[in-house]
């Protein structure tokens, strides 16, 4: 285990090492440095800079390596029937991380999105699969060096667009990472013992999200959306671009990276949380 770290301090050493560690970062800094070498005395180990980031360049961005990467973890926790759930569901939490910040700081638009964004309309759905159930949003701001509204505003109004009434709506504004939603969300909600609550999050996510939950004592069953790689895996998949591949690494690339900071950080009590 690392020595545990205030919130804080956890919060901007990870912002940081994931700058720095991403890999489509590394790649373009492997470039950068070959060529800024070539001609000088380390000439040989300009070639194998170079020649290393423009394989990994072109492999990590066209390959389906994402798609291998991401399936395991995606495959993680399955999703259960939604005719098994019956009328027990206490709630339905859904985790911040499908918002675009920059996006959402223009007023024309109602919320700005990412590519995550069936946490919401897959939640929506589920509001109205189960009228009896609370609806409960948790996310705040994520941002390191500029001041940014909390995902939990863009939350409210696009729940209140879809015809989500509003006093079944709960929000979490002040967290900032996985283990911050999950311990924020447990103390205001205090669940009760044999209560069932739905955690909706992207699939790849789900284990780190659910380690979380179980180290602040809050039982919660999977509902994971989201899913980026096919049930079977294609290997003849390629992706159509460059920049859809690179994005694809760094996101796997940082939730395998986060499962086990989390783990040594005694935020998760298992390196890969499962059923």
């Amino acid at each position: 285990m690392i020595p545990q770290q205030g919130p804080r301090v956890f919060f901007v050493l990870a912002k940081v090492l994931w700058f720095l560690v991403q890999p489509s970062s590394l790649m373009v800094g492997a470039v950068v440095a070959g060529a800024a070498l070539w001609g000088t005395a380390w000439s040989r180990l300009s070639r194998r800079l170079l020649w290393g980031g423009i394989t990994a360049f072109f492999v990590c961005g066209l390959s389906p390596l994402g798609d291998v990467l991401v399936q395991p973890l995606e495959a993680r926790f399955a999703r259960p029937d939604p005719l098994s759930l019956g009328a027990g569901i206490a709630g339905i939490i859904v985790l911040g991380g499908a918002e675009d910040g920059r996006a959402a700081d223009d007023a024309r638009e109602l919320a700005g999105l990412n590519e995550a964004a069936e946490r919401y309309t897959e939640a929506v759905a589920l509001t109205r699969r189960l009228p009896a159930a609370r609806l409960v949003f948790t996310g705040g701001s994520g941002a390191l060096v500029r001041s940014e509204a909390p995902e939990s505003d863009a939350a409210l109004r696009l729940f209140d667009a879809l015809g989500v009434a509003k006093e079944r709506i709960t929000l979490e504004s002040k967290s900032r990472d996985t283990y911050e939603n999950a311990v924020f969300t447990a103390r205001l909600l205090a669940p009760k013992p044999g209560e069932r609550w739905l955690l909706v999050t992207s699939a790849s996510h789900m284990p780190r999200a659910i380690g979380c939950f179980r180290q602040a004592g809050f039982a919660v069953e999977a509902w994971p959306v989201d899913h980026r790689a096919p049930r079977q895996l294609d290997l003849s998949r390629w992706n159509s671009s460059v920049p859809d591949g690179l994005r694809r690494i760094d996101a796997v690339t940082r939730e395998y990276i986060g499962l086990v900071m989390y783990y040594l950080a005694g935020r998760t009590d298992t390196l890969l949380p499962g059923p």
